[in-house]
């Protein structure tokens, strides 16, 4: 397999493309970064220091991607969308932009960019989005929230939230490692990780840290 080439920027910023990746020179890549083959990165697209795209992924114009971000192979993540550090988008992952797709206008007329508005899915810091979901702009997916492999996503996700399913709903709240909360066994109305220990309880339809890090958009 052919090597990555690295590339620098005016700044000195070096980031790696793999041949047959195609970046556009108006983008902004961060130092460490790395392009895999056939992913294209469009124009005004905005990706953070060590990031990951994977092969085949898309990311359309002007897409923020913090930093420390996965996006595995042929991902499609659409304008406006926008990603905090530390987002996962798996393999084949669709992030939409368009509410009322059409082809072509009432008169007849093929549609051109300027004929609709792109709308975006904002996702939190820390969120992991699984295989083949399709993330069904507008809307915004919290911190650490976990969408399960091939669901549908229609409205917004709270932070910490497992979602799944056609349309997906939530099964329960994770942890920043991606395990499930389980209850305290010492105290009432208090979920644990059971993998850093940190707690939190719910209140109404969001989860509030009891001890730790507050989630960060």
């Amino acid at each position: 397999m052919p090597e990555m080439i690295e590339r620098t920027t005016s700044e000195d910023v070096a980031y790696s493309v793999a041949p047959g990746a195609d970046v556009s020179a108006d983008a902004v890549i961060g130092a460490g970064t790395k392009i895999w083959h056939l992913a294209q990165v469009r124009e005004k697209a905005l990706l953070g220091p060590n990031c990951v795209v994977g092969r085949g992924a898309y990311i359309g114009t002007g897409v923020t991607v913090g930093e420390n971000c996965k996006i595995q192979n042929h991902a499609l993540v659409y304008e406006p969308a926008q990603l905090a550090d530390g987002v996962f988008i798996g393999p084949a992952v669709v992030l939409t932009n368009d509410t009322y797709p059409r082809a072509i206008n009432p008169d007849g007329t093929q549609k051109s960019a300027s004929d609709w508005d792109a709308v975006g899915v904002s996702i939190g810091r820390g969120a992991a989005i699984g295989a083949r979901a399709v993330c069904v702009a507008p809307l915004t997916i919290g911190a650490w929230a976990l969408v399960a492999a091939g669901s549908v996503v229609t409205r917004d996700v709270p932070d910490h939230a497992l979602v799944a399913g056609v349309p997906a709903r939530r099964l329960g709240w994770v942890g920043k490692t991606g395990r499930k909360l389980e209850p305290s066994a010492t105290e009432p109305s208090v979920l644990v990780c059971p993998d850093t220990g940190e707690k939190y309880r719910e209140d109404g339809d969001a989860l509030v840290v009891l001890d730790g890090e507050e989630p960060r958009a």
